[in-house]
């Protein structure tokens, strides 16, 4: 009879220290990743057969009564603005409402002809 105490096993590799690490990095992704802002009002872009997507930051938002934003600047301020980052992007964004006056729409493509844009570019919902 072996009264023998039993051997001992080793213990396994402890999995807690790689849960805090992939915590601490979710908790870092989630603070310095960068969410887009949300739209200044509702706009309802209108519709269009063919879809192309754009690669710009530049988007200047025109409502449907005609009001003008760019990030926080309102009304011809939003345009100087928009057009002044404009001239550095490789192409301007505008995303009017659907239900736009076409004659508003053409005063603002006026004013912003003063501006050094290389293309302007009408954001429309594809069909």
């Amino acid at each position: 009879m072996d009264f023998s105490p039993p051997p001992v096993r080793p213990r396994g590799e402890s999995i807690v220290p790689m849960i805090n690490v992939v915590f601490l990095l979710l908790i870092f992704f989630l603070m310095t990743s960068q969410i887009a802002p949300p739209e200044p009002f509702e706009v309802a872009p209108p519709t269009a057969t063919s879809h192309q997507s754009t690669d710009t930051d530049v988007t200047l938002y025109i409502g449907k009564t005609g009001d003008i934003a760019y990030q926080e600047y309102r009304g011809q301020d939003a345009v100087a603005q928009a057009a002044r980052a404009g001239a550095e992007a490789k192409t301007f964004r505008i995303r009017a409402d659907a239900e736009l006056d076409g004659s508003a729409l053409a005063a603002l493509l006026k004013s912003l002809s003063a501006y050094p844009l290389r293309a302007v570019e009408l954001v429309v919902t594809p069909q």
